[in-house]
This record gives structure tokens, C-alpha cells and sequence, in this order.
């Protein structure tokens, strides 16, 4: 999980300080030495946390924080507020051209996965309402173009491609390929290094030069930690660089290059990417993340995936099937679906306040219990679905062999979901209960 390391040990530091009730200079100054320690091992750059620190002290320290009431919370205030303006402040957005083609030029290393980003940010502009066009640009890594062409080809989105001609023609011929095709975005996923050489920023320069790009973004792997920042401090010196696009960061529980890049470079985050799926890229707010790694939650982020991936239409049904008493397997499938494209568990949890990772250590939650549940209820006949009450010993026996899982298994799911039939006529049947406060749903013991 994304920040894992550093939002444990910030949420024991300010712990202790809530306890305290009034704060003295002391106990701020002996808080922010360990809040150093904990960016330090969070790999964030050592500058970079020294300016943090000595920013939060002085305004910790201050009068109107000693003297109020709740002055924990003030200082938790003003970490989240420095966290905040050391990201960005607010989020940076893609320089749309309003008269022409929009093009952007994806940069980076080897294996920083830039191809992949190129598909992702790809559907996410389409969903936006742009008709964007992926160029295939990189002729000297192996499979390269074919990696492009089958991203396309899964995400519906054209891909433009010449082979292994020279990569300043290609860009140069995808522009009138867009125009000549009504596409009003251009991507160019460029070639890239082991590491960075005049050869490559040569090319990238001419490629540059020909598209007149609106954005070159850099592509890094989060996970590197301060190589990254490194590696993105490198490129701003020879490039024109307009934002960044960090992958892997969910699986970054440390979160160094997130905290350390645009104080280092200057240069915004745009985007981040939250898993291996081609949905999983996200718009970067500093004000969000900066909720995140305090174990605050990010609501909006969440009501924003949930409004893009639930299907309204089918909301509206189930709910009518549950007044009706309607509901059955088939039903929840469609929910169990709909559920699995916002995420992991550990994603969906991070983003609610107060279900932090530090508040919840020693529970696990397992995605593919999930996968398990989808693959019995897949093995079950359109009428078993329907009417559960038919399956018999048999039936459960044949079910468990289709999904690759145990008896025991099928009979718990069955059990849940008559709990769940149970629930939900009481719910629509009895208007009291609806008085009497939250029932937890029986599925997995949610």
C-alpha cells in the first residue's frame, strides 16, 4: 500500500502528541525529530526534509498553536498543510490546445513503463471526452510496438505506427494521421535508455521540435525511490519537462519520490499510477495524498471512482429487486463486478477516514476471497443463481469442482447469502428496524 511506512509511524508520533493535551516547545521539537526520521526512512530527499521540518517547527511553536485548545490537532493541521504545499499545492492539469492537436511526448528509462502509461492515460482522456491517438515511437526495444498495439487494441483506442522508420517521422506523420482521423490528442510513447545519453535526448529534442508538444512528461518508477528523483532532476535539465507521471506507486509503501520530486525539480506531478490494470492511473492531487499519508482518508477521490465505475442503471434495479425482495446471485455478481473495478481492498480502505493502515494492523484483507466468491457463483446454472434453494448435495459437489474450490466453500456463500435474504426482508418488510441503527451485512463478515 501506497505511503504504508511513513503513515504508521506519523500516526504513532501524533498519537503520542494527542495524549499530552497541552503541548510545550519541547514536546514539538522532540515530535519533529522523529517525524524527521520517519521522511528519512521514507526515502525523501535528505534537503527536502530538512526545509519540512524547520517550516512545520516555526509554525508549531508559534502562539497561536501553544495556546489553543486542541493544539495536537493544530500541529497535525500544519503538517498536512506543508505535506500539501511541498507536492504542489493543487493539482496540475494537461495543457489542452484549444485550436490544434493536443500532443503529448511520454520520456523516461527502460522499464519505467512507459508504454503502458501511454495506454492508460490514454483511456483516461477518452473517458474524459477526448479522442486521443497512441504513436508508437520507441523502434529499438524489442516487441515495443506490438506492446502498444495490443494495449490499444484491449483499451478500443487506435494506435499509429511505421515500423522501424526513424522515430522524428513517425511523430512528424502521426499529426496528419490525427487530423485526417478526427483524433484531437496525439501520445507519443518515445524510445528509452538504461540511462540517460546524449543520443537519446538528441532524438527526444528533434521529436520535440517537430510536434511543437504541448506536454513532455517524464515517466518514473516510484518505486526506485530517490533514483527516481534522480533520474527526473537529469531529464528537467535537458528537457523542457512539464509534469510527471509516477507508476507503481501503490505498490511504494515508503513514498520518497512522491514527497521529494517537485521540491527537487520543480516540476509537478500529473498523474500516478495505482495498479497494474489499464484503468489504474490517476489525476495527482497534493491535497489528497497529503490525507492519505496522514491516515485521513480521501473521500472525493473514492465518491469519484464510485460515481465512474458503478453503472447507475443498475443501481436503480437492484434497488428496486431489494424492495421487492427480489435479490438474488446473479444480482450480486453484478455488484461483486462493479465492486472489483475500484480497486483493491487495501486501495478502497486507504481512501476512508479513520481506516488508515495504522488503525488497522493484523487485519487482512484478502482480494481474492473475491475471486473465489465470482468463480463459484460462475460455476452455479443460470437457475441455481436464480433460485439457490435448488442446489443439493450433488449440485454443491459439482459447483466446488467447476470453481476450483472446496464444499465447505459453496456452503458458506449460500449461508451468507440466506443471512443477506433474511436481512433484507426485515429491512424492507419492517420499518422499525430501519430505527434501530446499521445491521453489518453477513457477505465475508462485512
Amino acid at each position: 500500500m501506497a505511503f504504508e511506512s511513513l503513515t504508521n509511524k506519523l500516526g504513532d508520533i501524533f498519537k503520542k502528541l494527542r495524549g499530552k493535551g497541552k503541548l510545550s516547545e519541547a514536546d514539538v521539537k522532540q515530535a519533529m525529530r522523529e517525524v524527521r526520521l520517519a521522511l528519512l526512512e521514507a526515502d525523501v530527499n535528505f534537503k527536502v526534509v530538512k526545509d519540512l521540518v524547520f517550516r512545520i517547527t516555526e509554525r508549531s511553536v508559534g502562539q497561536e498553536v501553544m495556546d489553543s485548545l486542541t493544539p495536537a490537532q493544530q500541529v497535525i493541521k500544519i503538517v498536512n498543510e506543508e505535506l500539501t504545499s511541498l507536492m504542489g499545492s493543487k493539482e496540475s492539469r494537461i495543457n489542452f490546445s484549444s485550436k490544434d492537436i493536443t500532443t503529448i511526448i511520454l520520456v523516461g528509462l527502460q522499464g519505467s513503463g512507459k508504454t503502458t502509461t501511454a495506454g492508460k492515460l490514454g483511456r483516461l482522456l477518452s473517458k474524459g471526452g477526448k479522442r486521443p491517438l497512441l504513436v508508437a515511437a520507441d523502434i529499438y526495444r524489442p516487441a515495443a510496438i506490438t506492446q502498444l498495439q495490443v494495449v490499444g487494441e484491449k483499451l478500443g483506442l487506435p494506435v499509429f505506427t511505421m515500423g522501424q522508420q526513424d522515430p522524428v517521422n513517425i511523430s512528424r506523420a502521426s499529426l496528419e494521421y490525427a487530423r485526417k482521423h478526427n483524433c484531437d490528442v496525439v501520445i507519443i510513447d518515445t524510445a528509452g535508455r538504461l540511462h540517460i545519453d546524449d543520443e537519446l535526448m538528441n532524438e527526444l529534442s528533434e521529436i520535440n521540435k517537430t510536434v511543437n508538444s504541448n506536454e513532455i512528461m517524464l515517466v518514473v518508477d516510484s518505486m526506485t525511490g530517490q533514483d527516481a528523483v534522480n533520474v527526473a532532476a537529469e531529464f528537467n535539465k535537458r528537457l523542457p519537462l512539464t509534469g510527471l507521471i509516477l507508476t507503481k506507486l501503490d505498490g511504494d509503501s515508503r513514498g520518497g519520490a512522491a514527497l521529494s520530486v517537485k521540491a527537487v525539480t520543480g516540476c509537478p506531478i500529473k498523474y500516478v499510477g495505482m495498479g497494474e490494470k489499464l484503468d489504474d492511473l490517476e489525476i495527482f492531487y497534493p491535497e489528497r495524498m497529503a490525507s492519505r499519508i496522514l491516515g485521513m482518508g480521501d473521500v472525493l477521490t473514492l465518491i469519484e471512482k464510485a460515481t465512474a465505475d458503478f453503472d447507475m442503471k443498475k443501481a436503480k434495479e437492484l434497488e428496486q429487486k431489494l424492495k421487492t425482495q427480489a435479490f438474488d446471485l446473479n444480482d450480486f455478481l453484478d455488484q461483486l463486478s462493479q465492486v472489483k473495478k475500484m480497486g483493491s481492498f487495501d486501495q478502497v480502505l486507504n481512501m476512508i477516514p479513520g481506516l488508515s493502515p495504522q488503525k488497522l494492523k493484523g487485519v487482512e484483507f484478502d482480494d481474492k476471497e473475491l475471486d473465489r466468491v465470482e468463480a463459484i457463483i460462475n460455476s452455479m446454472t443460470f437457475e441455481e443463481r436464480k433460485s439457490p434453494s435448488v442446489i443439493n448435495g450433488s449440485r454443491r459437489k459439482r459447483i466446488a469442482n467447476g470453481s476450483g474450490t472446496a464444499i465447505q466453500d459453496v456452503n458458506r456463500l449460500l449461508k451468507q447469502y440466506d443471512q443477506t435474504k433474511k436481512m433484507i426482508k426485515q429491512f424492507t418488510g419492517v420499518e422499525k428496524s430501519r430505527k434501530k441503527g446499521r445491521q453489518k451485512f453477513p457477505f465475508f463478515g462485512f
